[in-house]
């Protein structure tokens, strides 16, 4: 992005952010020196915040691994106003309209966005910015975030359950692909094949998937999207048909929760709001609706 001609070098509330403009809001990418101030931003138990600040402290804030770039929005004084990551996801965490209208201007210079994910109200007033001149919507899903900070149900853990290795990927690979066609109505196995294996790939070499498979068969799967010292952020839960409404899915996530409880304040999952029995699900595990999400998948 060319930086806007009225960025002054004025001196900035704070000294690592990387700009301070004339008008009262001005939007630049983020670089590297920022990162302390923008990860105390995203602080918060928000999907969104947890999403950004996992990607940032995974690959840093200037990384192709993002799929996109972080931008900041900062008032006259050079105090964050919001973040942003815009790319092939985005995510937004804003304080103000001003904000919001800043990363809609922004994000129409894009045409290969697959997906917004924020709050409803966000995307409202992101959306009366950026539909003069942004992808259409293609498809819209409210979800509903489930969390779960204390201890979960008491159950017995699945003696298979562990972290999935490169031999699993295989297994692993069609099976969150068809998860993602369905949720989103774009196959990436067809869509980008390559891309697609490798980050399905390199997940697995985070040790970020963990798997159930008996008698050769992937009985479970649930990827880690976000691990940070507030939150943890599941997604790619499966269960294998047959095995449904038997408990084994209950008891495999149970057995993670209390996991990932002992290095992290909170468990994080979005479910459909039309999917009732997964929120059913998720609740006689133990947890509790914290929030609306709007996912909308646009046309590329």
């Amino acid at each position: 992005m060319t930086p806007d001609p009225t960025i002054l070098n004025a001196k900035a509330a704070s000294p690592t952010l990387p700009f301070a403009a004339t008008r009262p809001f001005t939007t630049l990418p983020l670089k590297a020196e920022s990162e302390t101030e923008v990860l105390d931003f995203l602080k918060g138990p928000s999907v969104h915040n947890i999403v950004m600040s996992g990607l940032i402290r995974d690959n840093g804030i200037e990384s192709e691994l993002n799929r996109g770039c972080f931008y900041g929005c900062c008032n006259y004084a050079g105090s964050l106003e919001g973040v942003a990551l815009i790319g092939h996801g985005m995510f937004i965490q804003a304080r103000s309209k001003a904000a919001i209208s800043e990363f809609a201007r922004v994000a129409q210079n894009f045409r290969n966005v697959h997906m917004i994910m924020t709050a409803p109200k966000t995307f409202e007033q992101f959306r009366k910015f950026y539909s003069f001149g942004g992808q259409p919507p293609r498809r819209l899903c409210r979800e509903i975030e489930f969390a779960l900070s204390h201890s979960p149900a008491n159950l017995e853990p699945v003696s298979t359950l562990r972290l999935a290795t490169m031999k699993d990927l295989p297994k692993v690979l069609p099976v969150h692909a068809a998860m993602a066609y369905e949720e989103s109505g774009i196959n990436p196995l067809e869509a980008d094949p390559k891309g697609f294996r490798t980050r399905c790939r390199r997940r697995i070499e985070q040790r970020r998937v963990w798997v159930s498979i008996e008698s050769g068969e992937l009985i479970f799967k649930a990827d880690i999207i976000a691990d940070t010292p507030d939150a943890i952020y599941l997604e790619g839960i499966y269960v294998r048909p047959e095995a449904r409404r038997q408990g084994y899915g209950s008891r495999c996530i149970a057995d993670l929760s209390r996991r990932f409880l002992r290095r992290t304040k909170s468990i994080s999952v979005l479910v459909n709001q039309e999917r009732h029995a997964a929120q059913e699900f998720f609740q006689t595990i133990g947890f509790i609706s914290s929030g609306l999400y709007d996912t909308i998948f646009l046309q590329t």
